[in-house]
Order: structure tokens, then C-alpha cells, then sequence
């Protein structure tokens, strides 16, 4: 959490006591939580936050780099994880929703460089594949 707070110190953010709730809450669900289920955890100590507060607070979060948002394209919404000390992209089931954290990078160093020719400087890059998970093949039709 002292990283967390550090990071908004830094960029002139008041530590509020729900902004640390709902950080506290991302720590406590675990790995992809969505942001009902942060409010979900946050209730317990702040009954009248609003699904908004939560939002507005992941969002500041994913602009500071501390969290990571990933398009489920599902209709209960995106997934929130803790960013990692190194970066990494996704899997993500269009059926489940369920996400998987590939462990490398199909981005090489070329690719970057040739996207900087035209003067563009590359800080960051996010990539998500979707397809279906191993348990949700058998519910999809083949493709020819």
C-alpha cells in the first residue's frame, strides 16, 4: 500500500480514507477483480461509496501506472490488476471472461523502433489476445 501512496504524494493526490479502501480492496480480491467486486469489499467499511467513487479511483490509479485495466468485453466490465514490477499482456475468454497473464512479450525492440520512425515516442505499450479458453472451446463452433 506505501508504494500506492507514495505514487499519488508524488503527483499531488490527497490520500483519502476511500481512496485507500479501495486499494486496499484490489490488494485483498486478488488478481482481475472488477470494479463491483471492489465495491463489493469496500462497502463493508464504506456503506454509501457509490460504484462511481470506485471508478473514478481505478481510473486515477490506471493513469498513474500503479493498475492495470484490462477489456474483457464482457457486460459485467473490465478487470483491474495491481501492476507488476515488469510488464506483461493478457489471454483473455470471450466466453468466461476469465484472463491469463502471458509470461513474455510479443513485442520486440524493432517493432518499437520502427513505430518511433515518424517522431512518435513509444512510453508503454498493453496488448490483449482474445479468443476462448480450454474450457469454454467445446461451446464454440468450429470455424471452416
Amino acid at each position: 500500500m506505501e508504494e500506492f501512496i507514495a505514487a499519488l504524494r508524488s503527483h499531488g493526490y490527497k490520500i483519502t480514507p476511500q481512496r485507500r479502501a479501495v486499494i486496499g480492496a484490489l490488494r485483498a480480491c486478488g488478481k482481475f477483480t472488477t470494479a463491483q467486486q471492489v465495491l463489493e469489499h469496500v462497502k463493508e467499511n464504506f456503506p454509501d461509496m457509490s460504484l462511481d467513487t470506485v471508478y473514478r479511483n481505478l481510473g486515477l490509479l490506471t493513469d498513474l501506472g500503479l493498475v492495470h485495466e484490462i477489456n474483457t468485453r464482457r457486460r459485467e466490465g473490465n478487470i483491474f490488476e495491481i501492476s507488476l514490477a515488469e510488464h506483461h499482456h493478457h489471454l483473455v475468454c470471450l466466453e468466461c471472461g476469465k484472463a491469463e497473464c502471458l509470461n513474455f512479450c510479443p513485442i520486440h525492440a524493432d517493432e518499437v523502433t520502427r513505430a518511433e520512425e515518424n517522431g512518435f515516442k513509444v512510453t508503454f505499450h498493453s496488448l490483449e489476445f482474445y479468443g476462448y479458453c480450454q474450457e469454454c472451446q467445446g461451446d464454440v463452433p468450429k470455424r471452416q
